[in-house]
């Protein structure tokens, strides 16, 4: 009885030890590591399982030998290997090092390893070495590809900055903002232009305010359908033309029906939206035409209102068809607001929402001082937009009738 209960522990001890390894042995495959032993007066070399897996070997063959160890392994990396195995028989403690090997013979299958290795101690000193191998190899390209991606969008960054430098410049080259307001008898004029905060959007927004031959003022501002380069060279092409149309003394409508030829014949698959009007600041009267642009806003006796909009279509869109001529005459105390569609426009919120804000907010610019009114106006609806830059002018009127 006695002999069949040794037995029986006996063989559950055996068990217990082959699921010991079982265990080990799925341990080491799933970290991609195993274990080494080097001993230096015999030359014996123990590798488990896993090591041969690492190194591509064929368990038939043997493990690799120390001084072989070298051969095995990236030249650029052989003199890490010297240091480690220097260091682990001067020292008392595991020594660490990562260094790359060649999977199989001629193999360009480059693998990165973790090798741990501590002394083993003998009579006399140390003996031999043994310690942990562990493949990196994809850790290690998980972190170089995320170093790559890093530097590459640092690079991105740093043309877009670059790229925005560029065409701010460009753009303020081509339209340079007056200096403060313009100043006519009884009369204020200010404007401004906003970037879209993405330098990929920025586009062909553009505004002109110029006295006109006959006294009065010219007015205008647009938008060329687009973003980055082109779009800022076309709408440099438009304005530029508007100027020189504008000498003829020519009425806002008609000034547009020639635009929208030079649109049609001179920039293929390009459309723009515009408002061209002259101001007379001896009567008040501002004369005006526009081109799929939104209607200006006029602020009198704290109401703020759309202006009614004359018949006009997207500059480019169609030959032939009329731009109509509005007057509005402005009164002491009015505001009137012209601006592009990237002022008020989200693609977060609905247009409407963004005209109400744009309502709101000019029913509180003081004439007196349009320059601050119109950065406080530009905070209230929102800020720069992300998406599309904007333009602004904004005429304001003082004294008495």
């Amino acid at each position: 009885m006695v002999d069949v209960i040794g037995a029986a522990e006996l063989l559950g001890h055996q068990n217990d030890a082959e699921m010991l390894a079982v265990r080990l042995a799925h341990a080491q495959r799933l970290g991609n590591m195993g274990w080494a032993e080097w001993h230096l007066h015999t030359g014996e070399t123990i590798w488990s399982e896993q090591v041969y897996v690492i190194f591509g070997r064929d368990p038939a063959e043997g493990p690799i030998a120390l001084p072989d160890l070298a051969e095995h392994v990236e030249p650029g990396d052989v003199a890490t290997l010297d240091r480690l195995l220097w260091s682990v028989v001067q020292s008392d403690e595991p020594v660490q090092a990562e260094f790359r090997i060649r999977r199989g013979v001629g193999s360009s299958d480059l693998r990165d390893l973790r090798v741990v290795l501590e002394p083993l101690a003998g009579p006399g000193g140390t003996i031999g070495m043994h310690g942990v191998i562990q493949d990196i190899t994809g850790r290690r390209r998980a972190e170089r590809m995320v170093s790559e991606s890093r530097r590459q969008l640092l690079e991105a960054r740093e043309r877009a900055a670059e790229d925005r430098h560029v065409m701010l410049a460009l753009r303020e080259a081509i339209l340079p903002e007056p200096d403060g307001c313009l100043d006519l008898p009884q009369t204020r004029i200010a404007v401004r232009y906003v970037p879209a905060e993405k330098t990929a959007n920025l586009g062909g927004d553009w505004f002109e305010a110029a006295p006109a031959p006959d006294g009065r003022q010219l007015l205008a501002i647009g938008d060329v359908s687009g973003h980055g380069l082109p779009a800022i060279s076309r709408m440099a092409q438009l304005r530029h033309a508007l100027v020189g149309l504008a000498m003829t003394g020519q009425a806002a409508n008609r000034l547009l029906d020639w635009l929208n030829q030079l649109v049609l014949h001179q920039l293929k698959d390009t459309t723009a939206t515009a408002i061209i009007g002259h101001f007379d600041p001896q009567t008040r009267v501002f004369a005006w035409g526009q081109a799929g642009n939104l209607a200006p806003i006029l602020v009198r006796d704290g109401v703020a209102s759309q202006l009614p909009q004359p018949r006009g279509v997207l500059l480019g869109a169609a030959s032939g068809s009329p731009y109509e001529l509005a007057t509005t005459r402005l009164h002491p105390g009015d505001l009137l607001l012209m601006f592009t569609d990237g002022l008020v426009e989200r693609r977060t919120r609905d247009i409407d929402v963004g005209l109400d804000l744009a309502m709101t907010a000019a029913r509180k610019v003081d004439c007196q001082d349009l320059e601050e009114s119109l950065d406080r106006l530009l905070a209230d609806i929102g800020g720069p937009n992300p998406e599309d830059d904007a333009c602004l002018l904004a005429v304001g009127v003082l004294g008495a009738e």
